[in-house]
């Protein structure tokens, strides 16, 4: 992608693209980037090559880091390079995290424990991917106790506004309970997802009539003929039926 000069108004037009992560140079400081992920989440970080390497700083998340911190702290450590340092090693020496508490690890403990044991197949395949590839391309590296109610709703409108309302439901239940069970566990002190809303309407799907219930319906008082008699019902009253039951 073609580099340009980056501004607050700029960034804040940016949209996601729900196909791949976009990258965008900043013409204002060669080798810094935005990024945006198919989630919606937002980060800045620099790319340099070191010992024949390219290699990849992540500066922090947006909006947290704005335009102006992200240019200065990636200033910094652009111009370290010329010297012989590797900011992405000297930062993993200076300030590791403890892997336990990075989201990531926290959700793959949740899948093992929790998903997978005490959910059937279907259901538990789905919130592994919904956790895979809408919460960790966005939060792998942060702590999960740093992941506020802000986030999340940053994360869910990212989700919604690459098109997908009815995935950002689904994540918000998805968050929802890892948090409980994180709180639980004593991971963290409280849910960020509590109080927040699904953020899209869903219609109520219809739904057919199982083989039992139709089995019912044939066995349930007869329906009345115009003149007030009772008749059987006829196989042309099964719409009819099928209606009257959704609605029950």
């Amino acid at each position: 992608m073609a580099a340009r000069v980056l501004t607050v108004q700029a960034i804040e037009r940016l949209k996601p693209d729900a196909a791949r992560r976009l990258e965008i140079p900043d013409a204002t400081l060669p080798g810094l980037y935005f990024i945006i992920q198919p989630s919606g989440a937002k980060s800045w970080a620099v790319r340099y090559r070191h010992g024949g390497r390219t290699r990849k700083l992540t500066l922090g998340a947006y909006p947290a880091l704005d335009l102006a911190k992200a240019r200065t702290d990636g200033r910094a450590a652009l111009h370290a390079v010329p010297l012989g340092q590797d900011p992405v090693a000297e930062r993993k020496i200076v300030a590791p995290l403890p892997t336990r508490d990075l989201v990531g690890s926290v959700i793959e403990s949740f899948i093992e424990r929790h998903v997978k044991p005490r959910n059937r197949p279907r259901t538990a395949e789905e919130t592994i991917r919904i956790l895979r590839t809408k919460v960790l391309p966005a939060w792998d590296d942060r702590k999960i106790q740093d992941i506020g109610r802000r986030d999340v709703i940053e994360l869910l409108d990212g989700i919604v506004d690459a098109g997908t309302p009815v995935a950002a439901n689904r994540t918000r239940a998805a968050l929802s309970k890892l948090f409980n069970w994180a709180t639980d566990r004593g991971v963290i002190d409280a849910n960020p997802c509590v109080r927040i809303k699904a953020p899209a309407a869903e219609t109520r799907r219809d739904r057919v009539l199982s083989d039992d219930e139709l089995r019912l319906l044939w066995r349930g008082p007869k329906p009345r003929r115009p003149d007030g008699g009772d008749r059987a019902p006829r196989r042309r009253d099964l719409p009819t039926l099928r209606h009257q039951a959704g609605r029950g």
